[in-house]
């Protein structure tokens, strides 16, 4: 069910998240690293935007584990506010 507060209530799986930004860290230094030995500085520099991204994105989802359920509610809590019974139907 749809309730269109979706964006404020949804759910991500964090653990998930901060794994693909840990590879996206790796692969972003790597390729900055290897562009960089190689004499490519359009490319490094490149990697190197990109690896500043992933480090704020893994910041931002670091922060957010940390602050625990007061972020990301448990699996006992509803995505969305339960249906109100008095409101009519479309």
């Amino acid at each position: 069910m749809r309730t269109g507060n979706e964006p404020s209530t949804a759910r991500s799986p964090l653990r998930l998240r901060c794994g693909l930004a840990v590879f996206g860290l790796v692969c972003a230094a790597a390729g900055t690293a290897a562009f960089a030995a190689a004499g490519r500085m359009g490319w490094a520099l490149a990697c190197g935007l990109l690896l500043l991204v992933t480090v704020v994105d893994l910041m931002a989802i670091i922060r957010h584990i940390r602050q625990g359920p007061h972020y990301q509610p448990g699996r006992d809590v509803p995505p969305y506010e339960p249906v109100d019974e008095g409101r009519p139907r479309r």
